[in-house]
């Protein structure tokens, strides 16, 4: 099975600080794929904005390795990589001082008409969107067909995001915002949607009446790296938990819009967080990895591990604990949403002489790696010797199913930005609501010292799941 695939128009791709990591590693590698697939062509520009350029020949020999499966992948990519390096360029910008402006402003100027989406994607620190978006706007360069891209975390808490907030809606309308959490452009939370919304046997058991409980675990095995710095100023918490993760329970607790249409799905999110029940001290647990503080040079109680137990306070959500755990450094990559259903009401079987399985039914979400959907059942063994029964599942593997590559998270959602496409973008008040959750938390693990783990394990010995009589389920094998 194969995925059809729509051409966009010529756009130009404006990114402010594009010799950063953000640019190399995830924007320019989805922007090359898409420049493969033909729905970017040599008539669209890429325009990189930093401070010096000066490295500018060691920079595209840098992003050509991390572009090489895709230049490998098939003998034509090696023109066509040649091709997609001459609709670069570099323009040496400070956007506080507005040093190259004119620079900027003449490439695109030669190129400006509606039908022409400019997208101004920051891949900078969150304190310096303002100066980005007083910049554009002084240059004379937020026109109709103008679009803006902001990285998270927007701040370090709600008045920090506010703040920021306010100075980009003096520049743009809330319409030419885009608020990218690349989870929400993952193939597998987006079927999420299609499993709940597009079936009437799942959406029909989606309550607290059948479900026991939800488990979202975001697992790396990589640590902090360059970002130690800015780790340690955010920790799990911010960087991870107050995007990723509540992103992800409002797609899976959300209430059905009308049409999938970017308001009303953004309405039904912000139900959900202003739904969420403050979170009790006892509720919340937080790991260090054991050499983070060797790597910093420094003492710190940062947290890179965060568990909690949230509960919805709704009419269909009441009492249905929602688990969420992530760190660093653990025995695994993989990021896993795991509903558990509630066990059946009468077991006929229980007179029976054999042993069968009591494992409960459970509907296995794969967002990272090997995408895909597994429902894990009771069935009964083959063979004669009576009703004997064995754990079974239905899997749907993405790979196994569509023949060819899946597009990556920023592909998606940069080819949304140039269709004007905002569903799976953030709004303001989604980002405020989350923080209006997250700051308490913050509060809490400030004053709480994080629990030492072993790198390689999958966080520190749990103390919520227990209390509960529930346990983590290993995300590998999905077994205790």
């Amino acid at each position: 099975m194969s995925y059809e695939k729509i051409n966009i128009v010529p756009s130009e791709f404006v990114i402010i600080g594009g010799m950063g990591n953000l640019s190399k590693n995830k924007i320019l590698p989805a922007l090359f794929w898409r420049f493969l697939d033909k729905q970017i062509d040599i008539n669209s520009n890429i325009i990189l904005c930093d401070t010096n350029v000066k490295n500018y020949i060691r920079f595209i020999s840098e992003l050509e390795t991390v572009c090489g499966d895709a230049v490998k992948s098939h003998d034509r990519n090696k023109k066509y990589w040649q091709k997609f390096i001459k609709i670069i360029s570099f323009v040496e910008l400070n956007v506080v001082s507005g040093k190259g402006d004119f620079e900027l402003i003449n490439i695109l100027k030669q190129k400006l008409n509606k039908n022409r989406p400019i997208v101004f994607y920051l891949a900078i620190s969150s304190n310096l969107f303002g100066d980005s978006c007083k910049f554009i706007r002084d240059s004379g360069l937020n026109v109709y067909q103008s679009r803006l891209v902001i990285e998270k975390p927007i701040g370090k808490d709600k008045s920090s995001a506010l703040k920021i907030n306010d100075q980009i809606s003096s520049v743009f309308k809330e319409n030419q915002i885009y608020r990218i959490d690349h989870y929400l452009g993952k193939e597998t939370v987006q079927n999420l949607m299609a499993l709940r919304f597009a079936n009437t046997f799942f959406e029909n058991q989606w309550d607290n009446k059948n479900i026991d409980n939800v488990q979202i675990t975001v697992a790396e095995t990589i640590g902090v790296k360059d970002r130690i710095s800015y780790y340690n100023e955010y920790g799990a918490i911010r960087d991870m938990l107050q995007n990723h993760l509540l992103q992800l329970i409002c797609l899976v607790a959300m209430e059905p819009p009308s049409f999938y249409e970017a308001d009303q799905m953004r309405d039904e999110k912000l139900r959900v967080l202003k739904a969420l029940k403050p979170v009790l001290e006892s509720e919340i647990q937080t790991g260090q990895y054991r050499n983070f503080s060797d790597e910093l040079g420094k003492y710190s109680n940062t947290e890179t591990f965060v568990a909690l137990k949230v509960l919805i306070n709704n009419w269909r959500w009441a009492g249905v604990p929602f688990y969420v755990r992530t760190g660093k450094k653990l025995s695994m990559r993989a990021s896993e949403i795991i509903i558990t259903f509630k066990e059946k009401p009468h077991n006929i079987f229980s007179k029976l002489k054999q042993n069968h399985n009591e494992t409960p039914n459970r509907l296995i979400i794969r967002v990272q790696p090997q995408e895909g959907l597994k429902l894990k059942l009771t069935s009964k063994a083959p063979g004669p010797g009576g009703m004997r029964f064995f754990p079974s599942e239905l899997n749907l593997s993405f790979s196994d199913t569509f023949s060819e590559r899946l597009p990556d998270a920023y592909e998606r959602l940069l080819m949304d930005v140039v269709r004007g496409n905002q569903t799976l973008f953030m709004r303001s008040d989604e980002v405020l609501a989350a923080w209006d959750f997250i700051d308490p938390i913050v509060k809490i693990a400030k004053i709480k010292e994080p629990q030492l783990y072993r790198v390689g394990s999958m966080g520190p010995e749990d103390k919520i799941l227990l209390s509960d009589g529930k346990y983590w389920i290993d995300p590998k094998n999905n077994k205790k």
